[in-house]
C-alpha cells in the first residue's frame, strides 16, 4: 500500500473512531437525560447505539483485524478435543488426592520442624 492511501486510510479511521466516541458519549448521555422514562426503552436505545458504535467500529482497520481474530478463534475452538466427563471427574479426582498428600506431607514436616526448633530453643 502506498502512503497516500496509508494516510487517507488513517484519517477516515480517526472520523470512524470520533464516530464511536460520539455513539458512546451520546448513549452515556441520552441515558442520564431520559432517566424518567421506563428502563425497557432506555436499554433499547443504549443497545441500538451500540450497535451502531460496534459497527462503524468494525468499518476501521484494527476493527477488521479483530473481526478476524475473532473468527480465527472461533475456528481454532472448534478444532480443540475437549475431554470427557469421564475424563473430567478422574482429572479432578487426582488432583484432589495429590493436593491432600501434598498438605499432610507438608503438616508433617512443619510439625517435625516446629518439634526440632522447640527442642533447640527450649
Amino acid at each position: 500500500m502506498n502512503a497516500k492511501a496509508e494516510s487517507k486510510d488513517s484519517r477516515l479511521d480517526i472520523l470512524k473512531w470520533s464516530a464511536v466516541a460520539l455513539l458512546v458519549v451520546v448513549a452515556v448521555v441520552g441515558n442520564q437525560y431520559f432517566s424518567a422514562e421506563p428502563i425497557l426503552y432506555r436499554v433499547l436505545g443504549i443497545l441500538l447505539l451500540a450497535g451502531g458504535a460496534a459497527f462503524v467500529a468494525l468499518q476501521t482497520a484494527k476493527g477488521d483485524a479483530f473481526f478476524t481474530l475473532v473468527k480465527e478463534a472461533r475456528a481454532e475452538m472448534r478444532k480443540v478435543v475437549w475431554p470427557t466427563r469421564q475424563e473430567t471427574t478422574q482429572t479432578t479426582l487426582i488432583v484432589v488426592a495429590v493436593v491432600l498428600v501434598m498438605a499432610l506431607l507438608l503438616w508433617g514436616l512443619d510439625s517435625l520442624l516446629g518439634w526440632s526448633v522447640s527442642l533447640i530453643v527450649g
